[in-house]
């Protein structure tokens, strides 16, 4: 889904708001879900505040994508995002059949190898 490289967990600074996005997708508008999902990342990426995106979903079509922002106002003012907003009405109609969404604070983050 993603062309964004891998982060190392030092690419997350400890303090970051990480915005935790869980969600089961239908199997109508795969197309559209693509298009939307792709274009939410480019707009995500150049929102003031965006650190990172990591996104993974399995054949069952069950998703997560964690964005991670420098502050809990950042986090804010994407989910505010007017063109986000207007996504996120779509995805309810058409992508999603089901989601959760949680907001955390980075304390810190490990990596290995």
């Amino acid at each position: 889904m993603s062309s964004i490289p891998p982060l190392n967990s030092q690419d997350i600074p400890p303090g970051s708001i990480a915005v935790i996005f869980t969600a089961q997708r239908t199997d109508r508008d795969d197309a559209g879900y693509q298009a939307a999902a792709q274009r939410m990342e480019e707009l995500a990426c150049r929102q003031p505040g965006f650190v990172a995106v990591e996104s993974v979903r399995g054949d069952d079509g069950l998703g997560i994508t964690v964005s991670y922002w420098k502050s809990d106002a950042d986090a804010k003012a994407w989910r505010d995002n007017a063109e986000h907003a207007e996504m996120r009405e779509q995805g309810r109609a058409r992508w999603y059949s089901a989601y959760t969404l949680y907001v955390a604070q980075v304390e810190r983050g490990y990596q290995w190898p």
